[in-house]
């Protein structure tokens, strides 16, 4: 009998492969990284074909590395990077140019258009979320208007366009299916997440055409079945696909309304589950859909940061200040306690709750002692104080205080940014011991699909909690500092 479930985690920096077994257990990974293509202007782009060839290897090294028989596996899950966005050949599934990462604001001279931006009001009151460069509808009519012959093909339907689930999917099952899921649905701005369906108005005014987007689908759906490129013997069933951030709340088990999550990648998302009704926000945040299980909706409030995990790469690799992500722990500790410098990361402009494309990165408040270890710092706190913009946007919008924090990602093994965001919160953060909260949650959401396991899985995660221990008025002059150099940048 079939016992093992394959989640492939596709995030921004690389694809990952998790091996879980019939009792929810991870136990084992495979990881490729790819190419971050960084051009003089700024742009910020992937190579898709690269992407989907990572997957298989990935795949097959995984199976073949764990030792388990390639017919015990059930079947695959997804979670993936989310606005991304890819354009392809219907016939071929090839690539016609390299995706535009989720990161790039190259398309903000789109948003900026006076027929777009007169809609700005409509759009978000249909899919919740603020005209933006950020979002796959921007991405794609750029990729439209400046890829060559794109433009005929879409007007032949010969032409897919969408986020990288939708593009993995199609390439994993040899073009026979084309679908995405609600929650990277919601984040393309081209779908009412009230009315859960493509909105014609908003495809015409970005000049994409319906018949070339992917069918929508519920979160835990059968997306298809792969051999992967005749890998196993027999198709396995691609049984659930998820954005990145929404696999995470489901591995946290943020199933009830209030839960919190944020994680930390490149960049961050935060969320929080606000059950089956949709509220639009009022203080910067966005709506989207958590996930559709068996025909029933749920939705979010959502706060996306461009630069959070980043922001210690480009320590290291921008600015040779550190030689590894590890040492920005212990350079925070040694660093003058009573210094008032900042870091706004704004190097592509600020996401929620700012939503400004425009702003420009800057460090405030250096004087004559600022060394190294200082900026460092900045840096680390800097991730803290963006998170806290918006966890405290939702707390407005919500009427709710929250109390908790459940955390995941790579940069929350970093102690002092767990314990300084616990700080700057006042809230418990919770750090799980697993740190692949995105591909649990979408093997999770397979399994119990399969019939393999059922809300007891959720009990396999532990995590460490971090305390506040800042009092609150050092809590408040900290963060009034750090609202004072954000206004410095929008200004």
């Amino acid at each position: 009998m079939a016992s093992y479930v394959i989640s492939v985690d596709q995030s921004t920096q690389g694809t990952k492969a998790l091996l879980f077994n019939d009792h929810g257990m991870l136990i084992a990974r495979v990881d490729f990284p790819h190419r971050q293509i960084i051009e003089n202007n700024g742009w910020v782009s992937h190579d898709a074909n690269e992407i989907y060839q990572n997957t298989i290897k990935a795949i097959k090294k995984l199976v073949e590395s764990s030792g388990i028989n390639k017919n015990d596996v059930a079947g695959l899950s997804i979670s993936n990077q989310r606005e991304t966005s890819v354009m392809w050949e219907r016939a071929s599934g090839a690539p016609l140019a390299y995706a535009v990462v989720w990161q790039c604001s190259r398309a903000a001279e789109i948003c900026e258009r006076q027929e777009i931006r007169t809609h700005a009001l409509e759009v978000c009151e249909k899919t919740g979320l603020k005209l933006s460069p950020y979002f796959p509808a921007a991405k794609i009519a750029w990729l439209l208007e400046h890829v060559e012959g794109a433009k005929e093909l879409a007007g032949k339907h010969a032409l897919c366009h969408g986020t990288i689930d939708s593009y993995l999917v199609y390439r994993l099952t040899g073009g026979r299916s084309y679908k995405t899921d609600y929650s990277n649905a919601s984040r393309t701005q081209l779908f009412n997440i009230f009315e859960l369906r493509w909105d014609r108005d908003i495809c015409s005014w970005f000049g994409i055409d319906l018949a070339n987007l992917p069918e929508v689908v519920d979160s835990n759906s059968c997306f298809g079945c792969t051999d992967c490129e005749g890998f196993f013997d027999d198709p396995i069933p691609i049984h659930a696909v998820l954005g990145d951030s929404h696999a995470a709340l489901f591995g946290q088990n943020c199933r009830q309304v209030g839960m919190t999550k944020c994680t930390y990648g490149t960049g961050s998302s935060i969320m929080m589950n606000i059950g089956k009704q949709p509220a639009l926000s009022h203080h910067g945040v966005v709506t989207s859909l958590a996930w559709g299980i068996d025909g029933k909706i749920e939705y979010v409030l959502e706060g996306n940061l461009n630069y959070t995990g980043a922001v210690i790469s480009w320590l290291k690799d921008g600015m040779g200040l550190v030689s590894s992500a590890t040492e920005t722990e212990r350079m925070a500790y040694e660093a003058e306690r009573n210094d008032e410098l900042y870091l706004v990361p704004a190097f592509t402009g600020l996401g929620a709750p700012y939503w400004n494309s425009h702003a420009k990165a800057s460090i405030v408040g250096m004087d004559r002692t600022t060394q190294r270890k200082e900026i460092v710092r900045a840096g680390l706190e800097c991730i803290a104080y963006q998170i806290a913009d918006i966890v405290f946007a939702m707390e407005e919008d919500c009427g709710l205080e929250i109390r908790d924090l459940r955390v995941d990602g790579g940069p929350t093994r970093n102690q002092y940014l767990m314990q300084f965001q616990s700080d700057i919160l006042q809230a418990e953060v919770h750090v799980p011991k697993q740190e692949e909260l995105s591909g649990i949650g979408a093997a999770y959401m397979a399994g119990i699909a399969l019939g393999f396991w059922g809300n007891e899985v959720f009990e396999r995660i532990e995590d460490k909690t971090y305390m506040p221990i800042l009092g609150r008025w050092q809590r408040d002059a900290k963060y009034k500092g750090w609202q004072q150099a954000v206004r410095s940048v929008l200004q």
